[in-house]
């Protein structure tokens, strides 16, 4: 899994379509509109991760046109070390990306986990009872059917990767 491939198959996809590049990254991923001097929207996942590049994408795939105006789509993020109530707040809103995560990741045969995204928090996450959270997104994303942009890119990983065409049987929570 080459990051060139992930950036190419996502141009591919929204470039035309959306004004929307996705573009490795540093420290921190970020979403940055089109705007004076920046002719196409970018959407930047961290460090050149394969992995991010996914889970940016997710955030972007659940973006509607007007938070795709914003600056990280105008949502809000509580940095690591977080409190049990804001982690809940956290997950609560982390379910439906990661899903989408998890979907593109078994379109392009690449292992997924779920994060939870505190490393130094005051305690320890409950990382099985959120990936069966995620686990309930994605059979009912699949059961009412992938959304659009989603569907495209899916179809575009498994294309490229030669993977089946997904079904509820191929996510199992571990």
């Amino acid at each position: 899994h080459q990051i060139e491939d992930i950036i190419a198959l996502f141009n591919q996809c929204f470039l035309q379509p959306y004004n929307t590049r996705l573009v490795k990254g540093g420290d921190e991923p970020i979403y940055l509109p089109a705007g004076p001097g920046q002719p196409n929207h970018e959407l930047h996942f961290a460090h050149g991760f394969y992995r991010s590049a996914l889970h940016e994408t997710a955030h972007w795939l659940i973006a509607g046109a007007a938070r795709r105006q914003q600056v990280d789509f105008g949502y809000w993020y509580e940095p690591d070390g977080r409190t049990a109530e804001v982690q809940a707040a956290f997950e609560k809103v982390e379910v439906r990306p990661q899903a989408y995560e998890w979907i593109l990741s078994k379109s392009a045969g690449f292992p997924f986990t779920v994060s939870c995204d505190n490393l130094h928090g005051d305690f320890e996450p409950d990382r099985l009872g959120f990936m069966q959270k995620v686990h309930k997104e994605v059979l009912g994303i699949l059961e009412a059917g992938l959304p659009l942009r989603v569907k495209m890119l899916s179809d575009a990983l498994r294309a490229f990767y030669q993977t089946k065409p997904l079904e509820a049987s191929d996510f199992c929570v571990k």
